[in-house]
């Protein structure tokens, strides 16, 4: 499960956590549910069995729009109901095709057909869904991605970056193992949906060109946000000098189920030495 967040900000964070119960059990019948509606237009979903409004009366009354997308892949949008879903699920829509030619292009055209995408109206439809958190614009499993309430007052910038970054998790799910290198599955996901920015130079390389840990990707505010762009500028590194290709080749070795160690994985896709490797972020982010 990947959560992402910052609604505050122009470029939002992202963590990958271990899902809760809750979400292992509910998310997987409710989106069961909201596909079987999307697949058989006019047909109301057999609601998983809860008491919830998600898992109940909203996927009866949610509205469904099959979107296909210019690869050929097919979006699903579903609205769980009230006024901000549905002009969020358009706004989605129109990044859509976009977002899939970028992902594609990095990861590669084997990867889900079809996309489910849920846009929730309420905290707690959200919460219901296993996802809490006050800065998460959106959370994705291997059977869709769920939008929190808020991502619906996000800028069109940041919009394109979380669905861009949750699109890439969502393809690479099966080659994904539950205890991946989380900061490798965030940097990557941030390379595919964040534009670049300019080399930070000398005075921030230091701080900069360091692997977060998994405390830090639990921290909140700023040590929270440096993580994340600390894990993305690995990963623009390895793209800028051993090629996109590698870094995906990477990302595969050092994730997948079964992988080896993080030293292990750098050294058979990179052919170097980890702190070799870290050696040379730190250079090139010094511009």
């Amino acid at each position: 499960m990947c959560r992402c967040g910052s609604l505050r900000s122009t470029t939002r964070r992202s963590t990958t956590s271990v899902a809760t119960d809750l979400a292992r059990v509910a998310l997987p019948l409710v989106l069961t549910a909201l596909l079987a509606g999307c697949q058989q237009p006019g047909t109301a979903p057999t609601p998983a069995h809860s008491t919830s409004p998600v898992t109940s009366s909203s996927v009866e009354s949610a509205q469904t729009r099959s979107l296909p997308l210019p690869d050929g892949r097919t979006a699903h949008l579903r609205s769980l109901g009230g006024p901000r879903t549905q002009p969020l699920l358009d706004r989605i829509a129109g990044e859509l095709g976009d977002a899939a030619a970028a992902v594609t292009a990095f990861w590669g055209p084997d990867w889900p057909r079809d996309i489910v995408v849920i846009a929730t109206e309420t905290d707690q439809q959200f919460r219901v869904l296993g996802f809490d958190g006050p800065d998460i614009a959106a959370a994705t499993t291997a059977d869709g991605i769920v939008f929190a309430p808020g991502a619906a007052a996000m800028s069109p910038a940041s919009l394109r970056i979380v669905v861009r970054h949750e699109l890439f998790h969502y393809a690479a799910r099966a080659h994904t193992a539950a205890d991946a290198p989380r900061w490798l599955a965030e940097g990557v996901a941030d390379f595919v949906g964040r534009p670049p920015t300019p080399l930070p130079g000398p005075a921030a390389a230091a701080a900069l060109a360091r692997l977060p840990t998994d405390a830090d990707l639990d921290s909140v505010g700023e040590q929270r946000s440096a993580a994340y762009d600390r894990a993305w500028w690995f990963s623009r590194y390895v793209a800028a000098r051993y090629g996109a290709d590698t870094l995906r080749r990477l990302y595969v070795r050092a994730s997948e189920p079964g992988h080896p160690d993080v030293a292990d994985a750098v050294r058979a896709t990179l052919g170097a030495d980890l702190d070799r490797v870290l050696a040379g972020w730190r250079d090139w982010m010094s511009g």
